[in-house]
């Protein structure tokens, strides 16, 4: 509990919502009132699409949600800490309530004509009652709303590693701040590899970028990782329509219509993913 000489502790609990601007902008009108520090909890969450849960998956994205989150906290100048925790969120409370000995709680959701899970099981007012005499304030996120940074989607499989997708990439960034998630489906073998390279390659040049890979179904892969992570945009690379796979499964008018997210498609040669898979 905080004293007169220590800052006040102050316990986050989110999952998407956790990068959303009004939950910052309510950490940071505390720290505005005097000394803070905080402790963010991110409960994992199931996926949205596949038959096949990639548990590693489900961590990955949560702590790049918590990652984006800390580093606003800490250009801020504000005292900030985090953990992934129970996918339930109740219990992820009541855990965190014992081991940090907050000082108030911040819960945030999304908003129930959002669909929030959280609300339809009656979440606020079982973390009022666990809280006991504890303030625990409700933050609604929409996370629709426009963003500081945008969080871009690149999906592809061996094309991933192409110029024209990288060079998609970087002109991107050039356009606007934002930061991006690289996802590559784990078929065919070979696609760790991949990811990292790409991911080395957009680094190299300066981009705020993690990825991972995702499920096998590159419309499953783009839907989880939508859900999980807020995605504003996405770039989607594939073969010519003449030898894509991706195109003859209309894989892009398919994740347009799950996702409603604007999709720019970049077409990669053949012998433009050979010359990137050499460097």
């Amino acid at each position: 509990m905080s004293t007169p000489e220590t800052p006040r502790h102050v316990l986050v609990v989110a999952n998407e919502t956790v990068v959303g601007r009004r939950l910052i902008d309510a950490v940071q009108a505390r720290a505005a009132k005097g000394p803070i520090r905080v402790t963010v909890v991110c409960p994992q969450n199931a996926p949205r699409a596949g038959y096949v849960v990639y548990q590693d998956e489900r961590r990955s994205a949560a702590e790049r949600r918590l990652r984006r989150t800390l580093d606003l906290f800490h250009e801020a100048g504000i005292a900030a800490r985090g953990a992934i925790v129970d996918p339930d969120p109740l219990q992820a409370i009541r855990d965190a309530l014992h081991e940090y000995e907050p000082d108030e709680i911040i819960v945030s959701t999304h908003p129930a004509s959002k669909g929030s899970s959280w609300l339809r099981g009656d979440l606020i007012d079982r973390a009022r009652k666990a809280a006991g005499d504890l303030p625990l304030e409700h933050i609604v996120v929409d996370l629709s709303e426009a963003r500081e940074r945008a969080h871009i989607l690149v999906l592809g499989s061996e094309t991933v590693v192409g110029e024209p997708l990288l060079q998609a990439v970087r002109e991107r960034a050039e356009a606007s701040p934002a930061d991006f998630t690289v996802v590559v489906p784990a078929e065919p073998p070979g696609a760790e590899q991949r990811m990292r390279q790409t991911l080395a390659q957009l680094r190299a040049a300066g981009l705020e970028v993690t990825g991972h890979v995702g499920d096998p179904d590159p419309v499953c892969a783009a839907v989880n990782t939508v859900h999980d992570e807020g995605v504003d945009e996405i770039i989607l690379s594939t073969f010519p329509a003449a030898s894509s796979g991706w195109l003859r499964r209309d894989v892009l008018g398919r994740i347009r219509q799950r996702t409603k997210v604007p999709v720019h498609h970049v077409v990669v040669e053949r012998a433009e993913v050979e010359a990137g898979a050499a460097r």
